[in-house]
Parts: C-alpha cells; structure tokens; sequence
C-alpha cells in the first residue's frame, strides 16, 4: 500500500471543503421546509410584483435611473433569498433596505429638492403647466354648438363621450386625454368605462363641473365643458400656446410670456404666469437664504435664536437636574424615593401633550399663570417676543430637568466612594471635592448625553410648534417665519404651511441644518475624548 503524498493533501482537503459546503447548503434547505419555502416565496413574490409596478409608474413618468435602481436592489434580493447560503446578507438584506429607503434616500431626495424650484407654482412638468394655464384662462364661446355627452369614468378618473362634428365618430377625452376615437365606443358607451347615471352626476357634479377636455390636441382649439352632464360647450382661452417658439401670449393685452429658463413664464417686465414647471436651478436656493434681505435678516435672527435656545436648554435643565440630584443623593435625605418619583413626572408624560397644557396655563386673558398667580393681570406671554422666548425657556426646563436628574443620579452613584474619601483626608473641603474630584469625572459620563441633548434641542420641533407656533411673526419676512421659530419648525413653515410652500428651499435650508449639527456634533465629541483622556 502507497502512503498518500504531501502533494496530494491540499486537493483532498479543498475537495472535502467543497464537498462539506454541498452539505451544509444541503441540510440548511432541508432543514428550511417547505413551508418555509412557500412563505419565502410568496413574499418574493409580493417583492417583485411592487417592484415590476414601480419601475413601469416611473418609466412612464419618463425616469430610468431609479427604475434601473430598483430593478437591480430587486434581482439582489431574489439572488440573496433563493441561492443556498449567503446566511450573513440573508439578515442584514432587510435592515440595508429599510436603511436607503428611510435613511439614505431620503437624504439624497433632499439634496436633489434643494438645487431645484420645487414649490407651489412650481409641482409639475412644464405641458402640465401649458395645460394649466390655457384651462385656468377660458371663456365660453359665444354662439358655440352644442356638443351632447355622457358622463364615463375609469380608475377614478372622469371622462367625456360625445360625436366628432367633421366625422360623426365616437370620441372620448379627460383631463389629461384629448378627444380621441376609442375601439367599441359607441352612444352607450365604451369598453373599459362605466357610463354615469343621472344620480351619480350629481353625486360627482363638483368635480364633473371643473373637467375641461382638449377639443384635439392643439389647446389652442378649446376645451369642451358641461355643467349639467349631458350637454357640453366649447371655451377657448385668452392665452394663445406657441409650442414652436416657447411663447404663451395673452390676446387680451398682447404681452408675450417666454420660458427664461426658470420654470415659468415670463413677460419682458418680470410678471409671472403661475402655475409654472420644476427645474434644476442650481446653488440659488442657497444664494437666496444668504442674499435676499427678507430671507436673510429673519434667517439669521432664528439661526441666532436656535444656538441660544439650544445652549440654554441645556445649561438649564443640566444644571437643575445636577443640583436636584446632589440633594437626592446625600444620605441624610429621608423619603428619597419617594421624591425622586415626583421629580421624573414631567419626563412621563408626551412632550407635545404638556407643551399644549403650557400653552393654556400662559393664555394671556384666561391663563391660570396670569389670573391665579400674577393675580389678574395680562401679561403677553406668548404675544411678546422675549417674552415668549422666556416661556419656552420655563417650559423645556420643566420637560428637560427630569432626564438630567436621572443622568446625574447614576453617574454620581458610579463614582467610587475611596476616591471622595481621600479628599477629605487630604483636607479638601466639600465644594473642592465637587469641583476638582466629582464634577470631572461627571463630564466623562454625561459629556456624550449633553451633545445629544444639544442637537435634540437644536430641532427641538414639538416644543416649539405647539407652544408659540413660532410666533410673533417677523412683518418684514418673505418667508412665513416668527420671532421663536427654531431653524427645523422654520423649515416646516417654509415647505408646509401658508399659500406659497418652497419646497426647495427648505430643503436648502435642511442641509444647512444638518452640516451645523454634524460639525458641532463632531467638535464637541472631540472636546469629550480630550476628557476622558485628561482623565
């Protein structure tokens, strides 16, 4: 008998790993079942149906790059969950989606709104405004025929049937379809829409009413209108679209309205036709919160405002919550724990809830403050600017103070008795043990939690919000900002609330906020390492 050579040994052990990893997949499918099997696939399944339907709405939006994303995160799934192994990605796959999707994406989304003019106005693609426009302008033809109708609807969408005058043929057209000859249609109806009755007209009679249908499909010819649902009339409109020069001209006064490239159109004087088109439009948002004296001045007024309140909150309840906890600590204090529940009260209850409560108690005509403790009078609380700003001080201390009391309570209680007691025997007195033993070894452990404190004030939204709302308003501001507006409920007032939403420019004004927060994020972990380090 030949013994086995050295040569042969590594082509054995490789062939007995290969053959160890076709066992080990083996028996994981073995051991998965088929239940397990049938759920996996009716979940991938589900997967890529919602993917299939994604990438179709966004083609037909004319996008290809996040189709293309998608299509390739969905072939990675199906590739992770049906090949044997790959046990590590098989868990982390679902926390990397839910990751880009709520994280990465979001962020990236912002960016993208920020170098554009994505705001009321400006919502839509440029021939939804064109249609928009000529729609917006219309007028009822005099002497125009009468074009009769029936009501059909599909997919919730509201359309009209009615004949061609040149052709006699059956045409049906929506909102965003001209009239056009459809395969089967006939007076009763068509294939694929549901004819309305007279009942349900009038239950739909408010959006019937507004539907406006392209008579072909140059604008310029009219729009078929009806306000009972069986007969239609034309209108045309005062603008005249040019889609060969890019014009939109008003035939009641001749003033000629040009796409400048700024997503509307623009006479030579600067008025504006309204609704206009998302474009790119770079830096701009930027320049205009640095540049535009209406953005600027309240901009940096809450900027200003936000650090102060950030810096103040904390130092407020730290130093409250510090001092509460010395006190709660000293063994000589009877009933401890008794206090120590009351103090954490407030932490229990929802922010926003004892925000509203506040916000009743320093009602300036029937707040408890005003009418039980300053005994009737009328102090502006939440009207005056620095008064205001003094109320949401009072009322975050009051949120604010339970959590550092139990920070404070743990990290002294961790510092070991051996240390304060060669203090004393070294004869420092009570204030030196604090200063120079307790409060610096309290700085390593609570010096991460105040960083976090600080940024959770600086977008410190509820308190804000709900409070004051942000008010007193600046007069002079283009923007809808107010006096205690922090940056974060600035930049929702700015996207959300009023009649003009700038879309782009909160989100301008979200990166600015977040490099703030990182570098101060980052500059103060640095001071902290130089503790613990010193320590």
């Amino acid at each position: 008998m030949t013994a086995p050579t050295l040569r042969d040994a590594p082509a054995t052990d490789a062939a007995t790993q290969r053959r160890g990893k076709r066992a080990a997949a083996v028996a994981e499918a073995a051991s998965a079942g088929w239940k397990v099997w049938l759920a996996k696939i009716v979940l991938l399944g589900i997967i890529d149906a919602l993917a299939i339907y994604a990438v179709l709405v966004l083609i037909g939006q004319g996008q290809w790059l996040v189709p293309a994303i998608v299509v390739v995160v969905a072939v990675a799934i199906n590739i992770v969950y049906l090949v044997p192994g790959l046990l590590p990605a098989k868990y982390l796959t679902p926390g990397l989606v839910f990751l880009f999707v709520f994280q990465i994406f979001v962020v990236l989304y912002t960016i993208y709104i920020a170098f554009t003019n994505y705001g009321s106005g400006h919502i839509s693609t440029k021939d939804d405004a064109v249609n928009a426009l000529m729609q917006q302008s219309q007028s009822r033809v005099e002497n125009s025929p009468t074009f009769p109708v029936k009501v059909l609807e599909r997919d919730g969408g509201f359309y009209f049937l009615t004949t061609d005058p040149d052709t006699g043929a059956f045409v049906i057209g929506g909102e965003d379809q001209p009239l056009a000859p459809v395969a089967g249609a006939d007076a009763a109806g068509a294939p694929g829409f549901t004819t309305l009755d007279f009942g349900q007209i009038l239950a739909h009679q408010d959006a019937i009413g507004e539907l406006s249908v392209q008579l072909d499909a140059d604008p310029n010819d009219g729009f078929l209108r009806t306000t009972d649902g069986s007969n239609a009339y034309l209108f045309t409109s005062s603008l005249t679209w040019d889609a060969a020069a890019g014009t939109m001209t008003d035939t009641t006064t001749g003033t000629v309205y040009r796409d400048t490239g700024q997503g509307a159109f623009t006479a030579d004087d600067g008025t504006q036709l309204l609704p206009g088109w998302q474009v790119w439009v770079g830096g701009d948002n930027f320049v205009r919160a640095f540049s535009d004296q209406s953005i600027r001045g309240p901009f940096f007024t809450v900027l200003i405002w936000t650090f102060v309140f950030a810096v103040l909150s904390v130092a407020t309840t730290f130093i409250l919550g510090l001092f509460l906890a010395i006190v709660f600590n000293d063994p000589r204090m009877k009933s401890k724990k008794f206090y120590r529940v009351i103090m954490i009260l407030p932490y229990a209850f929802p922010g926003f809830l004892s925000a509203l409560v506040w916000a009743g108690m320093f009602n300036q005509d029937f707040g408890f403050i005003n009418q039980v403790l300053l005994g009737g009078a009328s102090v502006p609380w939440l009207q005056d600017p620095w008064l205001a700003k003094i109320a949401i001080l009072v009322v975050n201390l009051w949120l604010g103070f339970p959590y550092m009391f139990l920070v404070c309570t743990g990290a002294i209680q961790s510092i070991p008795d051996d240390i304060q007691e060669a203090g004393r025997v070294d004869g420092a007195s009570v204030w030196q043990i604090f200063r120079h033993i307790k409060f610096p070894l309290l700085l390593v452990s609570v010096a991460p939690l105040l960083i976090s404190s600080f940024a959770f004030n600086f977008n410190n939204f509820n308190l804000v919000y709900m409070l004051t709302g942000g008010g007193p308003r600046f007069a002079d501001a283009s923007i809808n900002v107010g006096q205690t507006d922090i940056l974060i409920s600035m930049v929702y007032k700015v996207a959300f609330v009023g009649a003009n939403r700038d879309y782009g420019l909160a989100s301008a004004f979200s990166i600015i906020i977040f490099v703030l927060v990182a570098l101060i994020s980052y500059f103060s972990f640095r001071q902290t390492k130089v503790l613990e380090e010193l320590n």
